[in-house]
């Protein structure tokens, strides 16, 4: 027997148009390597796409795989995911199902307060599924699942969720493994690690779905299982470089991140730019991101990929001595135009003074806001 499984595909997911068509890139390879491996069939545990409502685009590309796949007699398996899933049940993956290209798994009944998975039966294999829901709320179902008998079967249980012995110390909902129904082969996907064991598997994603995921995976991957073997085939499309560059001033930082890139060997990467640092100066705002970005691809980078999330302004904070009330603006903005010579800071003291105007009693709205609008011209602040 020869069977692939992925999952965590999240097509559409970037935003990045670059990364979305890398995305579906990975996907068509795994295709692809399916036929040339002559699989079986293939199990796809949850989130193909990343929303119920993908793309049109995206499912055109997505749906061209699947054809690929009929046209060679490779049935695809499938269940919905945390993110393909839909409360109200409607999803796009419904249409893969009605227009036989590939073949919803999740088939299920209760009775009293026990889940019963129904199997779906294909050469002499059984396979159950229960798709996975948002925040986690297929546990509590899970934990009562029982399956249909099919004697003699090979039997496969597709889920989308977290199983306890994987996630750690995550404070998550999460599937005790040991009280699975005894399965021959579980796949799953949602928790996206490495991970077999004693025949459990995560797929893994197919490509990495945000920032973090490219610094630690640096691609994505699905599995073969082949006569008992289970195999992970890595799916790595394009270099990922990550560059770390601590700013403390955000108006000379675009230079200092510049200067940084023209060091490095980026063409054809994708290069994760990660700034971080207390800013002493400006904001995380005033760097050029525009000219960094045009920057990278004057070098060849595939794409660009930027996170500011540990770059921080610094809280402004001024000691002030025992003195006269009167006295304190006055040395507040002084303070502030030594700390900031740049901008607003130059003129800081010009529009404290506008702001102290006051209308007055007979003054009209309009009289007042062109008399405003003067003294705004007056200082420079326009």
């Amino acid at each position: 027997m020869k069977f692939a499984h992925m999952g965590d595909c999240h097509l559409g997911g970037w935003r990045q148009q670059e990364l979305q068509a890398l995305n579906m890139q990975a996907f068509q390879v795994a295709v692809t390597r399916c036929i040339q491996e002559k699989v079986q069939f293939v199990v796809i545990s949850g989130d193909l796409f990343d929303s119920a409502y993908p793309p049109i685009e995206i499912l055109k590309d997505a749906f061209a795989e699947f054809r690929r796949l009929k046209e060679q007699n490779i049935p695809v398996f499938f269940i919905a995911g945390s993110h393909d899933y839909s409360a109200s049940g409607k999803t796009f993956l419904d249409v893969l199902d009605k227009a036989g290209l590939a073949t919803w798994v999740d088939k299920h009944e209760r009775k009293g307060e026990q889940l019963i998975l129904l199997p779906t039966i294909y050469q002499g294999v059984a396979l159950y599924g229960y798709s996975g829901k948002k925040s986690g709320l297929e546990v509590a179902d899970i934990n009562t699942m029982k399956l249909q008998d099919a004697p003699g079967m090979f039997r496969i249980l597709v889920l989308h969720t977290a199983l306890r012995d994987a996630i750690g110390s995550l404070p998550i909902p999460s599937v005790d493994e040991k009280k699975l129904p005894k399965v021959d082969y579980v796949a799953l996907s949602h928790l996206h690690i490495e991970y077999v064991k004693e025949g459990r598997v995560y797929s893994g994603p197919l490509f990495p779905n945000n920032g973090p995921e490219l610094e630690e995976l640096k691609g994505g991957s699905f599995y073969l299982f082949d006569s008992g073997i289970i195999k992970r085939i890595p799916v790595v499309l394009k270099p990922v470089v990550v560059l770390t560059i601590v700013i403390t001033n955000a108006y000379t930082g675009t230079e200092q991140i510049l200067a940084s890139l023209a060091h490095q060997s980026i063409k054809g990467a994708i290069v994760l730019l990660k700034v971080k640092g207390t800013l002493e100066q400006g904001k995380p705002s005033d760097l050029n991101t525009a000219v960094i970005e045009q920057k990278a691809k004057e070098l060849g980078a595939y794409c660009l990929v930027r996170s500011t999330s540990a770059l921080y302004a610094a809280e402004y904070s001024l000691t002030i001595p025992n003195q006269e009330v009167g006295s304190i603006e006055e040395d507040l903005i002084i303070d502030f135009e030594k700390k900031y010579p740049f901008g607003f800071g130059l003129q800081a003291s010009s529009l404290f003074k506008v702001l102290q105007m006051e209308k007055g009693e007979e003054e009209k709205a309009i009289v007042f806001s062109e008399r405003l609008l003067s003294e705004i011209k007056k200082g420079g602040l326009l």
